[in-house]
């Protein structure tokens, strides 16, 4: 089975609902995933936003998950599972979608990575540059799933 994530909250490349965004009450989606290769030790999750008028807004950094761990309920709290860093929204934890009124359709990557370590060494608040250079030569494999979103 190839490594897999989803939401039931949306479909595949579907828009993603308001309760999940700065216009809703802001909270994450539901978040699962399966086929995970035997030898990952712990998991990355980076959701971001490559339509942002000033390039990548990252909206969710989360990273020394557990290797057992299978999905993230509805709602997230950082510092609940594995160790939040800081999103573009200087905040840790979650970020809903929240591109510029009129600014057409935004796209939203939730891109999990196994990786072979069971920490990647970093602290509460890293950032997402930090997080992606600390996973380089760790990454097994990653699962990709993307939503949209817009304001009007």
């Amino acid at each position: 089975m190839a490594f897999q994530i989803f939401s039931s909250a949306f479909a595949e490349g579907g828009w993603i609902p308001e309760l999940h965004s700065c216009q809703g009450a802001d909270i994450s989606p539901s978040l699962e995933w399966s086929g995970a290769p035997s030898e990952t030790r712990s998991f990355a999750l980076i959701v971001e936003d490559p339509d942002a008028p000033k390039g990548v807004w990252s909206h969710w950094i989360l990273f020394d998950v557990g290797a057992k761990i299978q999905a993230l309920s509805q709602g997230f709290r950082a510092g609940s599972l594995g160790v939040s860093g800081t999103n573009d929204f200087g905040k840790p934890g979650y970020g809903g979608p929240c591109p510029p009124k009129g600014h057409g359709p935004h796209r939203y990557f939730f891109r999990l990575s196994a990786l072979n370590v069971p920490t990647v060494g970093l602290a509460t608040g890293t950032q997402r540059a930090q997080l992606l250079d600390a996973m380089k030569g760790h990454v097994l494999a990653e699962a990709h799933f993307m939503g949209r979103f817009e304001r009007k």
